[in-house]
Formats: structure tokens, C-alpha cells, sequence
């Protein structure tokens, strides 16, 4: 897996991954310390209200910025985002009301929501061989999830000699060596294509015009929102549910590692698995995993002992990390596998604001119905909405999925494009839409 480190480009940019992470997860921290100093014992309901405002950014901006980043340089726009989030963190431990928190997040998650699916969209083009992809995707997940392990015990140990204010300076640092990573690669040139003559709302929506032609991408939506119930419930709930038991800040931590250690499992274990096992066959696995680990805490959950339940849970956590790292990092091949150049910005846009769609659905079902009615009707409510994703992806993605279709079109000039050098009309391409195609079944 990390022999595509030897690629300089590659290893510059994910290196900016990671710091961006560290840095990302000191702010998390900070936040939550901000919100506490400022709002009291009204922390919960800022840092709600913060969570909310992220969404609404990532699924409002990020469209708008998939749709003009092809008309941009892709590194002075990664770079600009970057400083954007420095110079957010710098403002951060100066403000003194919970309406400023707002505004700066809002701005701080849709310099997000534009650097993150450009960062993504340009991986594949840097890395074009499907197995080197696979392994970086993998790469990327783990970071993430190492992330999420390390980050608050940094967090922790520095929070011990400094004040929590001092976090932000820390995120801050984060992005501008992330800017100055990216600003030392140089990335591939785009190819000079044919510009698409469309209005701002048609430009917009191309991305999710594309996603949502494409089978194998709505079932990846899908085997989103099942990874979105199984995610939403580990995150908003564990502290609740270890809390409950009786148990320790560090044990509410231990939790969140065996989640976060089942994750990586499967991240490593990926890039082999791909080679055997198709993704459509490995993610839907993944989806219907969520759904029955769901469903079994949340029939458990009533009848077991505290000291029962906690080996339960710890156990359910780790298949759960496993089941979601399996649905969401193969994403990436999907993506990839659906575009050409030009589109793929607008695409990975629509899949960066798509998928926190499915959050935002899951996270209301995880509070709300746990605090509201308790967990084992919470577990069973996302098992159903988990098993939703998965009945669709069964029933949308088409069992048959090859990357490159024979196909013809019969009233086009032989001189087009899309026809062989031999001007025969039978030919094959990757599977891409385009105003010549739709990709549902019959139509191609």
C-alpha cells in the first residue's frame, strides 16, 4: 500500500491530507472548549447548530464549486481554500458571541466544501492505474481514521501545557503547511475539451445530473446512507451509551478506538480484496453488515447486563468499522470509473454533497430518537434505514457493471468523436454520460 508514496506528487498531497487532518481535529476540540467558555451549559445546542450549519455547507457549496472548478487552477484554488481555513482558525479565539462562531464556520466549512472534492477529483489523474488508486483510497482512509484516534489524545497532552485557545493557532498551522505541501507538486495539465454552453443552474447541477443517471452511483448513494446510519450512531451515541454502563472518559475513548481500529482493518485489507471481488458485491456486503450489527445491539441492548453489554459493544463497534470502512473507501473507484476529466470535479462535488445529505438524515435519527426514546429503539430505526440502503442498492445497481460498454450510435457523421478510426459505428469507451448517453440499463 505504500509504494504509491514513491510518487512524489502523490506523497506531497497526501502528507497535506494528514496535517490538514491534525489540524482539523485540534479545531474539533477547541470548538467544543469555545462554545463552553462562551455558551455555558448551552454548549450542546451551539455545537449542534454548528454541525447543522456545516452540512448545509458542504450540500449548498460544494455543487456550485464542483460546477466552476474546472475553469480554475486546480493548485492556487487547493491553496487559496487552505489559507481561507488558516486565517478562520487565527479569527477563531477572538470572538466573543455565539452568532460569530456561526458565521465562521459557515465560511470555514465551504472553503471545506470546495477544497475537499477537488482534492479528491484530482487523485485520479495523478494516480491512473486502477490499483494504485485503490491502494491511495485505502491510504486515505486510514488517515482518517487515524486521525480520529490521534487527534484528541494531541489534543489532550497539549491542552495540559497551554490554553485551549492555543488549538486554534495549531489548526491554523495545519493548513499552511497543507498549502505549502500542495504548492511544491505539480499536478497533471487538464486536457482542453469542448466547452459545455449551459446556464448557471444547468452548469450546477451537471454533477448531479450526471450521479443521479448513473446506476452504480446511485447505488453507491445507496451504500452511503447505510454507512451514514451505522457512522451517525457510533458518533453522536457512544458517549452517551458508555456513560450509561457506569464507564470512564477513557473507555468512552476505547469505544471510539475499537470503531475507529475496525476501520482500519478493512482499509488495509481492501486493496487486496478488490482484486478478487468486485466493488458492487464488496460494498453492498459492507451496507447489509451495518444493517444486521444494527439490528442485533439494538435487540441485545434490552436484555444483557452492563458488564455483558460493554464486551458487546465494543465487539459491535469493531464490525461496524469494518462494515463502514467497506462501504465508503472503494467510493473513489466508482467516481473515477463514471467520468472523464472534465466532469469529474463536478462529480466528486456531487457525491462530497450527496453523501452529507445521508448524514444529515442520520444524525437527527441518532439524537433525537435515542434521547427521546431510548437506544434500543434508536439502534432499530437506523438498522431499518441501513437496510433501506441496502434493499436499493440490490435493487439499482445492476448486477452486470463493466466499466466499458459496446454500444452504437447510428445517425452520428463518421467523422465523430465517439466512433472508431475506422468510422464503424460498434465501438466501447469507459462509461460515461454525456449528451449522447444515459447510463441506466437500455439506454446506452
Amino acid at each position: 500500500m505504500l509504494a504509491v508514496l514513491a510518487n512524489r506528487t502523490y506523497r506531497h498531497l497526501f502528507l497535506a491530507q494528514v496535517i490538514a487532518l491534525v489540524g482539523t481535529g485540534l479545531a474539533t476540540v477547541a470548538l467544543g472548549l469555545l462554545a463552553y467558555d462562551i455558551a455555558g451549559a448551552d454548549a450542546g445546542a451551539v455545537l449542534g447548530t454548528a454541525l447543522a450549519i456545516k452540512m448545509v455547507a458542504y450540500v449548498g457549496i460544494a455543487p456550485i464549486a464542483g460546477a466552476y472548478a474546472d475553469r480554475l487552477p486546480r493548485k492556487s484554488l487547493l491553496v487559496a481554500m487552505d489559507v481561507v481555513r488558516g486565517a478562520v482558525a487565527l479569527v477563531l479565539p477572538f470572538v466573543d458571541a455565539v452568532w460569530q462562531i456561526y458565521v465562521l464556520i459557515f465560511v470555514l466549512q465551504s472553503a471545506s466544501a470546495v477544497f475537499t472534492p477537488t482534492f479528491q477529483a484530482t487523485i485520479p489523474e495523478i494516480l491512473p492505474d486502477e490499483e494504485d488508486y485503490t491502494q491511495a483510497l485505502s491510504l486515505s482512509r486510514l488517515a482518517y481514521d487515524l486521525e480520529s484516534l490521534l487527534s484528541p489524545m494531541l489534543a489532550a497532552a497539549l491542552l495540559a501545557i497551554i490554553n485551549f485557545h492555543w488549538l486554534f493557532a495549531g489548526t491554523s498551522v495545519g493548513f499552511i503547511a497543507s498549502a505549502l505541501l500542495v504548492t511544491t507538486t505539480v499536478l497533471p495539465h487538464r486536457k482542453a475539451a469542448a466547452k459545455k454552453v449551459e446556464g448557471i443552474w444547468l452548469k450546477t447541477t451537471r454533477g448531479m445530473r450526471i450521479y443521479l443517471k448513473t446506476p452504480r452511483l446511485v447505488g453507491l448513494l445507496a451504500v452511503t446512507l447505510a454507512a451514514a446510519a451505522g457512522s451517525a450512531m457510533v458518533i453522536v451515541n457512544t458517549v452517551v451509551l458508555v456513560k450509561e454502563m457506569g464507564r470512564t472518559q477513557g473507555e468512552v475513548a476505547l469505544a471510539l478506538a475499537a470503531y475507529g481500529g475496525g476501520s482500519m482493518l478493512a482499509a488495509l485489507a481492501l486493496p487486496r480484496l478488490l482484486k478478487r471481488a468486485n466493488d458492487r458485491s464488496v460494498m453492498i456486503l459492507g451496507a447489509g453488515s451495518l444493517a444486521l450489527t444494527l439490528a442485533a445491539l439494538g435487540l441485545a441492548l434490552p436484555g444483557i447486563g452492563n458488564q455483558a453489554l460493554w464486551s458487546v459493544l465494543l465487539v459491535g463497534w469493531l464490525a461496524m468499522g469494518i462494515a463502514y470502512s467497506v462501504c465508503v473507501t472503494p467510493g473513489g473507484r466508482l467516481l473515477k470509473r463514471s467520468s472523464d476529466e472534465s466532469d469529474r470535479p463536478a462529480l466528486f462535488a456531487a457525491q462530497f454533497a450527496l453523501s452529507h445529505v445521508c448524514w444529515l438524515i442520520a444524525y437527527p435519527v441518532a439524537g433525537q430518537v435515542g434521547a427521546r426514546l431510548g437506544m434500543a429503539p434508536a439502534f432499530l430505526l437506523l438498522a431499518a434505514l441501513a437496510g433501506l440502503g441496502f434493499m436499493l442498492a440490490l435493487w439499482i445497481w445492476p448486477r452486470s457493471d463493466p466499466s466499458s460498454l459496446v454500444h452504437t450510435h447510428p445517425d452520428l457523421p463518421p467523422d465523430h468523436p465517439h466512433l472508431a478510426e475506422d468510422g464503424s459505428q460498434a465501438h466501447a469507451h469507459d462509461f460515461v454520460i454525456d449528451e449522447l448517453h444515459t447510463a441506466w440499463p437500455g439506454k446506452v
